[in-house]
């Protein structure tokens, strides 16, 4: 993979789309009863059936508590921290859900903040929008309950405020969607993360919670450095720091109209670029559970979330198989936008982000057309991404198209 000096920025913030030490790390441990399987599947401790297997995952919002700290001070609006109240839920269930479990789900929230800078409001929001979102998805079909969780002062750690959750879920271990299914033949199909879907009201940006480190200090101005140095990491270089030059209480029509050319967008109205990068994560669970209803788990060779590490995510879950997307969705405005003001090479983009779809799944092609009607009933754009083929001489690789051509990916 090339590696120039636009890509070496996200590793000088701190941050890895690859996390190749945490992997190191764990490179050793037991990997459960599916190590293919999107999450860690263990057997039936709670139940001690063994039919039945838990499943457990920890993730959280990421960086992007620290975008929602500015715009909580900029603007006042503590309504904000319950987008990413629905972001630590979402990066949990979704895993999850790639695993085959369609609930119930138990959710358990854990909060560190900084007391003087985070008080109770911001709290109080974060703690009733995860009570809130999760009644949501009840209407929705998904049962999700929320088990309290915990919340401590760490101002010793934490200059402002870290969400994470833990969830779990109890199924059967003969619908556990593992990986390793995944086949020469498959096709590959896609599910947007961007637009507005039935179950949101705004236009979503797509950007979920991955690669905030990124896009907030590439596209917001250096102004936020001096006016809120405890949102940075003091260790990092100063020239790094919101390098960008917008502001986020710019009009996002206005923002989109002058640096990518594109006209209105009638869901885009009233909307503020602040608002725009904070979309929260589309949750892919509703929809999830129906195609699973429909046509079951035996057809259902792979599911992946494009999380940590974007488009190559899927180099975690096979073994000598060429994966070839060459069809993926264009470029929402929000990553094209990031990539024209950086010029980060399109390698590093598509490790970084999802660059449009969140959710794809690897599928005989008897089942697309099941798939891509669920994806029109719930208002999600879907299409055939890509294909599976067998590897040569035993590389495990992936094959994206992007703008400037085939990108080469190994695993």
């Amino acid at each position: 993979m090339s590696s120039g000096t636009s890509d070496s920025r996200y590793a000088a913030r701190g941050a890895s789309a690859t996390k190749d030490e945490v992997h190191r790390a764990i490179a050793g441990l037991d990997k459960g009863l599916f190590p293919s399987a999107f999450c860690k599947v263990l057997p039936d401790v709670l139940g001690n059936d063994p039919d039945f297997c838990n499943l457990i995952h920890a993730d959280g919002a990421g960086t992007k508590s620290s975008l929602a700290y500015l715009y909580w001070k900029e603007t006042g609006l503590t309504d904000v921290w319950k987008g990413i109240a629905r972001d630590a839920v979402v990066m949990n269930l979704d895993d999850l859900c790639c695993a085959g479990a369609t609930g119930p789900y138990l959710l358990s929230s854990t909060i560190g903040r900084n007391k003087h800078r985070i008080p109770g409001e911001v709290i109080e929001a974060i703690i009733q929008g995860t009570e809130e979102y999760t009644e949501e998805l009840r209407q929705w079909g998904v049962d999700l309950r929320c088990g309290g969780g915990e919340t401590a002062d760490l101002g010793d750690l934490i200059q402002t405020v870290v969400v994470d959750s833990t969830m779990t879920a109890r199924m059967r271990r003969d619908a556990v969607i593992s990986n390793h299914r995944i086949q020469p033949g498959d096709v590959i199909v896609g599910f947007a993360s961007f637009g507005t879907c039935a179950y949101e009201f705004v236009d979503n940006s797509g950007i979920g919670s991955n690669g905030l480190t990124s896009a907030r200090h590439d596209l917001l101005h250096h102004d936020y450095l001096h006016r809120y140095p405890e949102s940075v990491d003091a260790s990092v270089d100063s020239s790094l720091q919101y390098s960008g030059q917008f502001h986020l209480n710019e009009s996002l029509l206005e923002v989109l109209g002058s640096s990518l050319g594109l006209a209105p967008h009638a869901s885009r109205d009233g909307l503020d670029f602040g608002r725009w990068l904070l979309s929260p994560t589309r949750t892919y669970a509703p929809l999830i559970s129906s195609l699973l209803r429909d046509i079951g788990t035996e057809g259902m060779h792979g599911m992946v979330h494009c999380s940590g590490g974007g488009q190559t995510k899927v180099l975690h879950f096979v073994k000598n198989l060429e994966v070839i997307k060459d069809d993926c969705f264009e470029i929402p405005p929000l990553f094209a936008l990031i990539q024209k003001i950086t010029e980060t090479s399109w390698q590093e983009m598509y490790r970084v982000f999802n660059m449009g779809h969140r959710l794809e799944l690897y599928l005989p092609e008897s089942l697309v057309a099941s798939a891509l009607d669920w994806g029109k009933h719930y208002g999600i754009a879907a299409k055939v991404v890509g294909r599976v083929g067998q590897a040569s001489n035993n590389l495990t690789s992936l094959q994206i198209k992007g703008p400037e051509g085939i990108l080469q990916y190994n695993a």
